[in-house]
């Protein structure tokens, strides 16, 4: 098994992964207690069965002996395509780190839910039906910033890019013979894109579940989410280590105006209610309850308010399950529940109706809600009529 520790053994891999079509990829991280992931071990292999093709890089063993820079000239090189599971998360760490996102670039998961495996299927699930192997699971709550590592762990790790392998193969070659890599290149588009790693403490209240009661909470709402993540972002430290949602909400709700105000709050811990945290508490009420109220934030209620047709979009449910059944890929990637609504009730700014997924769904359902096709059963299918 190779393990790497330095530069100059990383840069004599890459040199080697270099010559082949494509490397498979995977990272072993923690981030319990920090903002941004820590990278605690690296997998990489290219195609072939010695024991040269694979290796582990291991950051932490290395220490200042080790640069990544070899593996991110790799990851920007046209010539080899990198091969993901699931890559998002992977994708963040070289981003933060570097700057750098791998392309050209092919996710596991996103292509075996356009070739018909299922919602957000595994890997161990993948490796067993294409590769005709079983994944050891032993390892699979290791501390990976705890050294030295055992064996099995380290060939635990390996398995996550040695089957890949044979996985990226079989789905590369099925795409192409059903013509639908172009279906899979509209959605690496998205993990290929700087913003989609990219946190704008401006926008953090968006991910914040609840609706807001009044304009002036929502303004509460945007300005403490702001000092949240900014504060976050600035200590590498877990958002809920400053103050969780529900406390969020909380102050959001009561603007407090002073210590002693914050001191009455049942859901902020003690940490929050001195120091630094305080002051941004405090400090962040202040702006809100300072602007004047033609430059209150407005409460986006528009989805809220579509009139929707209950019975068409329930025959639009119909459409998707017969659509995503006979075409084998995972509904799910195609529309979600919200969009079958809002398609429902007029709205035509969708992805669902774009690219690929218009081919596949989009046209029949417009046609659908406007009165221009029918659904009926023919054998143990539903297909569409033309009217």
């Amino acid at each position: 098994m190779q393990i790497i520790t330095t530069t100059e053994a990383l840069a004599a891999f890459c040199d080697r992964a270099a010559r082949h079509p494509f490397v498979t990829v995977d990272t072993e991280f923690l981030r319990e207690r920090t903002y941004y992931s820590k990278l605690c071990l690296l997998q990489i292999a290219y195609p072939g069965d010695d024991e040269d093709s694979a290796a582990v890089v291991d950051p932490i063993a290395g220490g200042d002996a080790l640069s990544l820079a070899p593996l991110y000239e790799l990851f920007r090189n046209p010539d080899v395509v990198k091969v993901f599971h699931a890559a998002r998360q992977d994708l963040e760490i070289f981003f933060v780190d570097a700057g750098v996102i791998p392309a050209p670039l092919f996710d596991t998961q996103v292509a075996a839910m356009v070739c018909g495996f299922g919602d957000q299927v595994s890997y161990e699930t993948l490796v067993r039906k294409i590769a005709k192997a079983e994944v050891d699971k032993s390892s699979r709550f290791t501390d990976w910033s705890h050294r030295p590592l055992s064996e099995a762990q380290l060939r635990y790790a390996l398995a996550d890019v040695t089957h890949l392998r044979a996985v990226y193969v079989h789905l590369a070659e099925r795409l192409k013979r059903t013509g639908r890599e172009h279906w899979v290149a509209e959605e690496m588009a998205i993990l290929l894109d700087p913003a989609t790693y990219r946190t704008d403490p401006a926008d953090a209240w968006t991910r914040i579940r609840t609706r807001p009661g009044s304009n002036k909470m929502l303004a509460a709402l945007i300005e403490l989410a702001r000092f949240r993540e900014d504060y976050a972002q600035s200590r590498d430290v877990p958002r809920s280590r400053v103050f969780k949602d529900d406390a969020l909400i909380e102050l959001a709700t009561t603007r407090p105006a002073s210590e002693a105000d914050l001191a009455k709050a049942r859901l902020l811990l003690r940490e929050g209610r001195r120091g630094d945290i305080a002051e941004g508490i405090l400090a962040a009420v202040r702006r809100a309850a300072g602007l004047r109220p033609e430059d209150l934030p407005r409460m986006n209620d528009s989805r809220e308010q579509l009139q929707v047709n209950p019975a068409l979009a329930d025959l639009l449910r119909v459409l998707l399950k017969a659509k995503s059944e006979g075409e084998g890929v995972a509904a799910r990637l195609i529309a979600s529940s919200a969009d079958l609504d809002a398609i429902a009730a007029g709205e035509r700014n969708l992805p669902a109706l774009h690219g690929w997924r218009l081919e596949v769904f989009g046209e029949d359902a417009v046609q659908l809600c406007e009165g221009k096709v029918a659904l009926a059963a023919k054998g143990q299918n539903v297909v569409t009529v033309r009217l």
